[in-house]
């Protein structure tokens, strides 16, 4: 029984993971969208200049970036800059 069991552990296994990766496909493909979603609503120029230079992974990965230090640091303005004006903005 013991040896039966050892037998057919990994070839369910590896089933199971094949199953769970097809589920988990469409799923991955909706949150992309939403990403690419959020980022066109909400990306700064600096941003958008690199999602047209660059690509799209570039420019979400800089997006991301920008979000993560928003929350990291409550007082860093919208703009991605901080609290530095630049010379345009002078």
């Amino acid at each position: 029984m013991a040896g039966l069991l050892v037998l057919l552990f990994p070839p369910l296994l590896l089933a199971f993971m094949l199953l769970m990766a097809r589920v988990e496909e469409p799923l991955n493909k909706v949150a992309v969208e939403r990403q690419i979603e959020e980022f066109l609503d909400e990306a700064n120029p600096d941003e958008l200049d690199t999602f047209v230079r660059e690509g799209t992974e570039s420019a979400l990965r800089r997006f991301r970036l920008r979000l993560s230090l928003r929350r990291l640091i409550p007082g860093l303005r919208s703009n991605g800059r901080g609290s530095h004006a630049s010379a345009a903005d002078r």
